[in-house]
């Protein structure tokens, strides 16, 4: 299944700032284990970011827990899954 996460920031950016390393140690292993297809701040940045993620829905619900901002409740994540009935073939590679 294919998942867009929304991570959207509950306080000023400024006090997520502490965590934006730990976060993007958590972004990296899971774009290294192929979870993580794509990822990036939103436009404005202050509204928090987005993550296109692949896998079993409850994986991806312990993933997003278990993220850095998630724990220390700078952000929430709002995860939509998505049946892919049509996919760009570069992209229905990655969803299997």
């Amino acid at each position: 299944m294919l998942h867009i996460l929304l991570v959207r920031y509950t306080v000023p950016e400024a006090e997520v700032a502490p965590h934006v390393p730990a976060h993007v140690a958590h972004l990296e292993r899971h774009h290294a284990d192929g979870t993580f297809l794509a990822s990036g701040q939103t436009v404005p940045a202050e509204l928090g970011g987005a993550i296109l993620a692949v896998g079993d829905r409850a994986r991806i619900e312990e993933i997003a827990a278990a993220d850095p901002f998630a724990q220390a409740g700078v952000a929430r994540y709002d995860i939509v899954t998505i049946d892919a009935g049509r996919a760009h073939p570069a992209l229905r590679a990655l969803l299997g």
